[in-house]
């Protein structure tokens, strides 16, 4: 797997709930994806039960830091149908199909589908709504900010294949 593809697959992992098989996943997660240590690192460091309570803090249903794309793209209005389905649409023709509890648009179901694909289509053409993301959560002080850091520091930049 390249390394990009390795830091998408471990932002995934970060960005999803942290459930008790998460703590275990933190020393091959820091290891694989140097990027995100200081995420790594905090999250070793916090008591599950805080960890889990920021988390549900951040992004619960009632709280306006969503993690799926088309909210931050249609300026905090929940994406249509169709933004929707163009997701569904991209995972069904690369020969996966999305089963998830979450929505299409679900930034760790994006990060994984990019991750075993290598397609960073659905990212880029969302990377306004990312850079939105990161710095509300910036705004907020949150350990999370540094793992949509190193996300968009990972994209293509904008219409040439090489990063920002």
């Amino acid at each position: 797997m390249p390394s990009d593809a390795v830091l998408y697959q471990a932002a995934a992992l970060c960005l999803t709930y942290p459930g008790e098989d998460f703590r275990a996943r933190l020393p091959l997660l820091r290891e694989a994806a140097p990027q995100l240590r200081a995420f790594a690192d905090h999250a070793a460091v916090t008591p599950a039960r805080e960890l889990a309570a920021h988390y549900g803090q951040l992004f619960g249903a009632e709280n306006r830091q969503t993690l799926c794309l088309t909210w931050w793209g249609h300026g905090g209005v929940r994406g249509n149908g169709t933004s929707l389905a163009r997701f569904a649409d991209v995972y069904r023709a690369a020969g996966l199909t999305f089963t998830g509890e979450e929505v299409p648009d679900f930034l760790p179901a994006v990060l994984e589908y990019t991750a075993r694909t290598g397609d960073t289509a659905l990212l880029t053409e969302h990377r306004d709504a990312l850079r939105r993301l990161r710095s509300h959560l910036t705004g907020l002080g949150t350990p999370y900010a540094s793992v949509l850091d190193a996300v968009c520091a990972a994209l293509p930049a904008a219409g040439t294949g090489e990063r920002p």
